[in-house]
């Protein structure tokens, strides 16, 4: 990610700074790194001890103010991001009910989800692909044939571990049509 420059803001953090804003608050407020902020406050030579900002005779120490609203910044966020999590999984079981999805194993559960504690967020697990989604893709190709329909995957599946694991030498499956996939499962699954 791109540093955010704070050259367009230097004003407005030397006043910050003179008023004895903290830089957790300051870096708050930008949107940016507190050791961003530090590096530039460095730089530029802002400390509070500038004193009084023009405008301001009287130096108020708000850290307490500016500790208390990032925190609670960052309960709103927490709050907000359990709240994502929860219907994300409420989805994600409808989905299961309906059958368009298949349940993981409680082994692959990533954060623990067996202890008491709070649940985590899942970054980057958004719409419950799950591990699946970063499994490399290979191609595969249909014969319409005269003699049948037949299913041509890469011959790289043979260093794929699921499959040499779960699908090698298995010969009967079962494929389920949808509009917009094919669903192919063991035999000896059912």
């Amino acid at each position: 990610m791109a540093r955010k420059s704070l050259k367009p803001q230097l004003n407005q953090i030397r006043v910050w700074v003179g008023q004895g804003r903290t830089d957790a608050w300051i870096a708050h407020q930008l949107e940016v790194p507190v050791a961003q902020l530090e590096t530039f406050k460095q730089e530029f030579d802002l400390t509070s001890s500038e004193g009084a900002v023009a405008g301001f005779d009287e130096v108020v120490d708000l850290r307490a103010a500016d500790d208390a609203q990032v925190a609670a910044a960052l309960e709103i966020e927490e709050a907000e991001q359990a709240k994502a999590a929860e219907e994300e999984a409420r989805l994600r079981a409808e989905r299961i009910a309906a059958g368009e999805e298949e349940p993981e194993d409680v082994d692959s559960d990533e954060d623990g989800a067996g202890s008491d504690g709070p649940s985590r967020s899942r970054r980057g697990r958004r719409g419950g692909r799950g591990r699946r989604s970063t499994a490399k893709a290979l191609e595969g190709s249909f014969d319409h044939g005269e003699e049948g329909y037949g299913l041509w995957l890469d011959p790289a599946i043979a260093e794929n571990s699921i499959y040499a694991e779960h699908w090698a030498g298995k010969r009967a499956v079962t494929v389920t049509v949808e509009a917009d996939r094919i669903v192919i499962r063991r035999a000896d699954d059912e």
